[in-house]
């Protein structure tokens, strides 16, 4: 079993733990946000957070950890995705 030991303050002000490993869509449902997506395959973009300042594509990368354990998650918006 993985050890969760990595923490994760998402936009909405949740937080929760992840092991390194875990993919950020599911992970990021279980905090109460849903991600956009499009392509899953990231070539669109529609996917991208912001980890610590730097740019991810939630449909492909996994949750990797830091020195700190502590990733402050936002989403990045595109109003093309908006509803």
């Amino acid at each position: 079993m993985k050890n969760k030991n990595i923490k994760i303050r998402w936009s909405n002000n949740n937080e929760t733990f992840a092991s390194e490993g875990d993919d950020w869509l599911s992970t990021a449902e279980k905090a109460g946000l849903k991600i956009p997506t499009g392509c899953l395959t990231g070539s669109c973009g529609a996917c991208e957070i912001d980890v610590n300042g730097k740019t991810v594509r939630a449909c492909i990368s996994d949750i990797e950890s830091n020195e700190k354990c502590l990733l402050n998650v936002s989403l990045t918006t595109d109003p093309f995705w908006e509803n």
